[in-house]
């Protein structure tokens, strides 16, 4: 039998309802300067935001948050084993500014993960500074805790879709990691990596300073190597009409 008009009058405002109800609930519950949440971090830069709805969230104090990024819903942060773990470092998951962390990442930090300014992740990417040990045949392997080994991306990365970044890894300056790449060790400044291992691809050679003035001048005249929003803002202010 076909749908009634009364019917679908009723199915489309429901959905409209619904939609708009999420959409208030979703800005409300986001994690922004002012907010009681965000006062339980270390520091919480100001323009910054933690999309709603969170996945997990602890061990805030030992967490700092720089100005002007933006880190999507479904995320994952995490100081420590547990939120009741009373010997996690201060400054034990530091993301700096203007970075931009994807929906559905994992940062899971037990004693270092430093990300640098204006890095850029996608989506489902997992970073952690421990892993679980193997070597007790007679015990899970679940419950082998590894060795805590510090991590490290530096500024102007960019992470691709699905990454997996072990302990002990530490990434340089503008290095561009392919999707899906599982990435240790060292990786030198200005790279493109790609892997499982991630290994080099190619040296990015890059443009002069001039260069980059001429064809992008506002770039040129900020001090990072991405447009905050801030600055966006002020550029391009919005239509009042």
């Amino acid at each position: 039998m076909a749908e009634s008009t009364w019917s679908r009058w009723r199915r489309r405002q429901a959905n409209g309802l619904i939609h708009a109800a999420w959409d208030r609930l979703r800005e409300a519950g986001a994690v922004a300067p002012g907010t009681r949440f965000a006062e339980r971090f270390a520091a919480f830069g100001e323009g910054s935001v933690i999309g709603f709805p969170t996945s997990t969230i602890y061990g805030e104090r030992q967490i700092h948050i720089g100005e002007e990024t933006l880190i999507g819903r479904w995320v994952t942060l995490a100081a420590g084993y547990g939120p009741h773990q009373t010997t996690v470092p201060p400054r034990a998951l530091v993301i700096g500014d203007r970075c931009v962390i994807g929906e559905r990442c994992g940062l899971v930090a037990h004693e270092s993960i430093e990300i640098g300014d204006d890095v850029w992740f996608g989506q489902e990417i997992y970073v952690t500074d421990a892993n679980h040990g193997f070597e007790d045949l007679g015990r899970p392997i679940g419950q082998q805790l590894g060795p805590h080994e510090p991590v490290s991306i530096g500024s102007g990365s960019w992470v691709g879709h699905g990454t997996v970044i072990l302990p002990g890894a530490r990434i340089g300056r503008h290095v561009v990691v392919a999707a899906g790449s599982v990435v240790r060790g060292e990786v030198p400044d200005n790279t493109v990596v790609g892997g499982v291992p991630a290994r080099v691809i190619r040296t990015i050679e890059g443009r002069r300073d001039d260069e980059t003035a001429a064809e992008f001048p506002e770039l040129a005249a900020s001090e990072g190597y991405a447009f905050g929003r801030a600055r966006i803002g002020e550029r391009h202010p919005r239509s009042s009409n």
